[in-house]
């Protein structure tokens, strides 16, 4: 009888947050997507390539949505988030992770349009559709999946940067609005470093984290629901170091790469 009742102290509870993670066939999205799904929780993978996210969540068919989205068209991006989230009965916790971005030194409009589609105006539509519901439940928390490369100007890839930068201060503004509010809802801003993905083709890079240890560093910082997390944490070193430097310095640092 000892022994079953330790037993039963150390059984975990049931994890049953219904979680909708927006860009979830590939890289940082599907992995928290599954991480999820192992705790238990009802999660709904998005993203542009319906097969890749079908095959993620095929080992948990009871508890797992797909949904195909693109949130570069905007308007059918939030339609569809606004009938995911009346499917699951509500929406616990969202993550926006879909993003693009591109070298581009000649600077050729259609890759900084793209980017300025999907990581600005679908970030925005998103996070919308996501805090509306929200304040309407007075529950609930958004994530927003940033980067490093908001801080400063990227002279290699100028949308991408700038569409980062537009995301932080968006999810601030959200932050400042529930504060204002006295709302127990959460806004976490995660800024990642480099991560192993096919976005940021990490290898070789400085200090590149491999997508499980980003993923599970995201999660706890999601569970203790931060304001902000560096992902990886020593990342906080370079962000400092970042915000301090002069543009002539940086300018030198970019022609010195």
């Amino acid at each position: 009888m000892k022994d079953d009742a330790a037993q039963a102290g150390r059984l975990q509870p049931i994890d049953d947050r219904r979680v909708i993670v927006i860009g979830a066939s590939s890289g940082i999205g599907l992995e928290l997507a599954q991480s999820y799904l192992r705790r238990g929780c009802r999660v709904a993978l998005t993203g542009r390539r319906h097969e890749l996210l079908s095959e993620a969540a095929k080992q948990w068919p009871a508890n797992s949505y797909v949904r195909q989205m693109d949130v570069s068209d905007q308007g059918a991006a939030a339609a569809s988030l606004k009938d995911l989230i009346h499917e699951m009965g509500g929406a616990d916790i969202v993550i926006i992770s879909a993003g693009t971005g591109y070298v581009n030194l000649d600077l050729a409009w259609e890759k900084e349009r793209d980017t300025i589609d999907v990581n600005v105006a679908g970030f925005a539509a998103m996070a919308n559709v996501a805090m509306t519901h929200f304040l309407d439940q007075n529950a609930g928390q958004l994530v927003g999946i940033t980067s490093i490369a908001g801080l400063r100007g990227m002279l290699d890839c100028p949308a991408y940067g700038a569409s980062k930068a537009f995301m932080s201060n968006y999810l601030e503004a959200l932050r400042l609005k529930v504060l204002q509010m006295h709302s127990p809802i959460t806004v976490t801003e995660i800024q990642p470093g480099f991560v192993d993905t096919a976005m940021a083709q990490g290898d070789g890079l400085f200090w590149v984290a491999s997508v499980e240890k980003a993923a599970a560093q995201i999660s706890r910082a999601i569970d203790r629901k931060r304001k902000h997390a560096y992902i990886t944490r020593r990342w906080r070193l370079v962000a400092w170091a970042l915000k301090l430097l002069p543009e002539w310095l940086l300018a030198r640092l970019y022609r010195s790469g």
